[in-house]
């Protein structure tokens, strides 16, 4: 059965970025595809709609989702009813997926701060209570405390520059790995590529790559 994988951007991101996991992820084997969206001016269900219209273009091949920050939220949210999708696995990187203080802040700005937050606002803000969805979901997140959300001093414990490891950890997902990483540099990492290709293949990150 053919492998793919779908990736999906962070919040103010376009597919481009994701060039380096791409390669990666293509010379471990897979087939894989961009899910370009506008993070902020689309509305939710619009791109729900149109990413699992592209799942459902590559059934009955295993479909797996692998989203950085937003993207991950995203790709949760796509797969809660899942069960008309094709078969397949996700993994989050650096995605807030209990909420995110970040985002709260801006959104405290007022009407500047909820524009820039665009329409997944709530999801972003909010997350997930827990995972109970029928996919396996894997979670790596960074703790290199460089990027915006440090500047705006929301940020608690452990973080990446912009999403706290604790906002990660949400009850329900099969395995959780914290790397040496801040927010972005979690794209360009070959331990994380590692980890994707592992948690795609196996359902667990690799003890052996800490």
């Amino acid at each position: 059965m053919t492998q793919h994988v779908i990736l999906l951007h962070g919040l103010w991101m376009r597919g481009f970025a994701l060039g380096m996991l791409h390669r990666r992820l293509i010379a471990d084997g897979y087939r894989v595809h961009r899910f370009d969206y506008l993070s902020v001016a689309s509305s939710q269900q619009r791109i729900l709609a149109r990413l699992q219209a592209r799942m459902a273009e590559y059934a009955p091949d295993a479909v797996h989702l692998v989203g950085h920050s937003l993207g991950g939220l995203l790709a949760l949210r796509a797969c809660v009813d899942a069960a008309s999708l094709p078969p397949g696995r996700v993994v989050c990187l650096g995605s807030p997926l209990k909420g995110s203080a970040a985002a709260r802040a801006f959104s405290a700005w007022g009407r500047g701060g909820e524009v820039l937050l665009g329409h997944n606002r709530d999801l972003l803000e909010q997350g997930f209570e827990r995972w109970d969805g029928l996919r396996e979901v894997g979670v790596i997140a960074g703790r290199l405390p460089l990027g915006l959300g440090a500047m705006l001093g929301q940020l608690d414990g452990e973080h990446d520059g912009t999403v706290a490891v604790e906002e990660t950890r949400l009850p329900g997902v099969a395995d959780h790995r914290v790397v040496e990483a801040n927010h972005t540099g979690l794209l360009f990492s070959q331990e994380v590529a590692r980890q994707v290709d592992a948690f795609l293949r196996h359902g667990r990150f690799d003890p052996a790559v800490a």
